[in-house]
């Protein structure tokens, strides 16, 4: 029984877990001219929105390859070589 109820209550959350907030056309253009100003790109399906800000997943740089964390003024506060 408590089983099922575990596996029930993981379930709900499933579904707001996995979706991403859409990140509006604009944001993304802009994001995309901040990378380009560091000699990096991404693609615009990696780029996600959450509560702090912006994950950016494969940024390709002139250096190598990132993931990087914007917070909402679009500034870089991780970046993670891959």
């Amino acid at each position: 029984m408590l089983k099922a109820a575990l596996i029930a209550g993981a379930l709900a959350l499933l579904p707001t877990a996995v979706m991403a907030e859409e990140v509006p056309a604009d944001t993304v253009g802009k994001i995309q001219a901040m990378l380009k100003d560091m000699q990096c790109e991404v693609a615009p399906e990696n780029i996600e929105a959450d509560e702090a800000g912006f994950e950016l997943d494969d940024v390709f740089c002139a250096d190598g390859q990132y993931d990087m964390d914007l917070d909402k003024d679009l500034k870089v506060v991780n970046k993670k070589k891959e």
